[in-house]
């Protein structure tokens, strides 16, 4: 992680969010400006982080960090921003342990349920929209992530 250059990771991560921006100028319905209003949180929340490593960097550069405290800490910040995920639309937490689910951090809900033939198991599942469904972000997306490393999900919840 001592090789990466945050300034580069900055400068892409702005970009982005500025191109991001540009195209929501474009958007004619609620669904595209609100998944592109979640774009740009995500993207604001990795470039304030990008900026606290590199004041971090800079601080160890100028201070004595003879415990590692601060080594340690811009490690783990690093590490947080690199494996970064944004999701932009439905979240699904499964817990297997317990039978249940939740979406969007909602309320726990029970996927067990049982009847005279047995029980049985229904989680909902995630379905990716499409790149129709996306237009021009579908790219953008793909962009951000190729030149990131930032995974972005951009899927709904379908129960069956």
């Amino acid at each position: 992680m001592s090789d990466f250059n945050f300034h580069m990771f900055y400068a892409k991560l702005a970009g982005f969010k500025l191109l991001v921006s540009a195209n929501r100028i474009g958007c004619e319905d609620e669904f595209s400006k609100t998944v592109h209003d979640r774009l740009l949180t995500g993207l604001d929340g990795a470039i304030h982080a990008t900026r606290h490593i590199m004041d971090l960097q800079r601080e160890l550069l100028t201070a004595d960090d003879p415990e590692g405290t601060l080594s340690c800490q811009l490690q783990g910040e690093a590490e947080n921003l690199t494996s970064r995920t944004f999701v932009l639309l439905d979240e699904l937490e499964i817990d297997f342990d317990t039978h249940e689910y939740r979406v969007d951090g909602g309320e726990w809900h029970n996927a067990l349920s049982a009847d005279c033939d047995g029980i049985e198991i229904n989680y909902p599942t995630t379905v990716p929209l499409s790149d129709a469904e996306l237009g021009p972000l579908a790219a953008i997306i793909r962009d951000i992530t190729r030149e990131t490393g930032i995974a972005i999900i951009v899927a709904r919840v379908v129960y069956d």
